[in-house]
């Protein structure tokens, strides 16, 4: 990940960040010397969102398998969430 100075995205602009996105599918903001942003291309982004999906459908499978679901009506859900 090559890191992109806060001056270097002030004064060459969209530029720096295409340019370090060239190499490299995320590019760090650094600001005074610290990371501060992570940058990526919409695709990347787009494939890390279905990655979280696909983690939380497994979770929920899980969940379901192990048996720490409830299955209720809504009426008696808001009645459970009443009496918490």
């Amino acid at each position: 990940m090559s890191p992109i100075s806060a001056n270097d995205l002030k004064t060459k602009g969209i530029s720096a960040i295409e340019l370090a996105l060239s190499t490299a599918t995320e590019a760090v903001v650094q600001v005074r010397g610290k990371d501060k942003f992570v940058v990526m291309d919409m695709a990347h982004y787009h494939y890390l969102r279905e990655c979280e999906l696909d983690a939380a459908l497994a979770q929920t499978r899980a969940d379901l398998a192990a048996g720490r679901a409830v299955q209720e009506s809504p009426e008696a859900h808001l009645a459970r969430l009443d009496a918490m």
